[in-house]
């Protein structure tokens, strides 16, 4: 007889790690969603964490978690799903496939950690490109909560809001700010891909850790980085997709590095980090999410011999 065959093969194994990293970012989105609902309304002065979480318990049980208001979707659930099929998808399958040539031209020996940064940079480049439309409607969509009723643009969901923003400024502004979008995604994704690789060696190789603890403390070293690196790019970001013309139709900022002088001008450069720990707990938790899920979902397609 002869030798058996894979069960699958063909292009599979080129889109499983595309696949595999669209589904666990977008679980983890799903697991992070609470913490992104308390935010807003905390943002919106409904008072503190423990407050916000009492009263929406009270009020509308654990579904109040994923409740979108009836106007509009305030905490931008299915912008953050669009996202993450669309960015996530892109940024762990090309990193994937990047690490693996990149051993192979290393005759299968690991990586150093420079060149897990470089594919990590490469990987949030083509992720922020492709994911920039989403991220725009996702920023929109929780920023309409903090707006004046008058100034607010209502988008009823992240499919609507792409509509809009094409009918409204064109199909190039989907791209609006992609420039911020993309360096603060390189800088994430060289904190959060190059760190986790090089951690979960250390763990099993230096430390002799088993699966799970490398995974969890792999993936919490990650998410510290991701954090750190971004923060000042993200900053910028954020400040350019936000931004609305004064009367005149003149907008503040003419450009991301005009942001980040006026910026470093005004406030020095930690104001760049300006909310640090905030924004950790929001990012680490998704990255460590993303990496635990991805990780589960590697381990029931081998049960199944994917």
């Amino acid at each position: 007889m002869g030798e058996e065959k894979p069960k699958f093969g063909g292009v599979w194994p080129t889109v499983k790690p595309f696949v595999n990293g669209g589904a666990s970012g977008m679980l983890a989105t799903c697991v992070i969603q609470p913490i992104d609902m308390i935010k807003v309304r905390i943002q919106l002065g409904q008072g503190s964490a423990t407050e916000v979480t009492r009263n929406m318990l009270k009020n509308d049980g654990i579904g109040a978690f994923y409740k979108f208001s009836s106007s509009f979707e305030i905490e931008g659930l299915s912008a953050g799903l669009l996202r993450q099929a669309t960015y996530t998808t892109a940024r762990l399958g090309s990193f994937k496939i990047l690490t693996n040539k990149a051993i192979e031209a290393n005759d299968g020996k690991p990586l150093p950690l420079y060149q897990k940064a470089l594919c990590g940079l490469t990987a949030g480049a083509i992720g922020a490109s492709v994911g920039s439309p989403a991220d725009l409607a996702l920023i929109r969509m929780q920023a309409d909560a903090t707006l004046p009723a008058a100034q607010r643009r209502n988008y009823t969901n992240a499919f609507h809001a792409l509509y809009r923003i094409v009918a409204d400024e064109g199909v190039l502004s989907l791209w609006k700010g992609a420039g911020p979008t993309v360096v603060r995604a390189m800088a994430l994704n060289m904190g959060m891909l190059a760190s986790y690789d090089q951690s979960v060696e250390f763990c099993k190789d230096s430390l002799g850790f088993g699966e799970t603890a490398t995974v969890l403390g792999a993936s919490t070293v990650s998410g510290f980085f991701a954090a750190a690196c971004s923060l000042p790019f993200d900053y910028v970001k954020t400040q350019i997709q936000k931004m609305q013309p004064d009367a005149e139709g003149k907008y503040p900022y003419s450009g991301s590095l005009d942001c980040a002088m006026k910026t470093l001008k005004s406030g020095g450069p930690f104001k760049f980090y300006t909310g640090f720990p905030v924004y950790c707990v929001r990012i680490a938790p998704h990255v460590m999410m993303t990496w635990i899920f991805l990780n589960q979902i590697q381990k029931l397609e081998k049960s199944v011999g994917l």
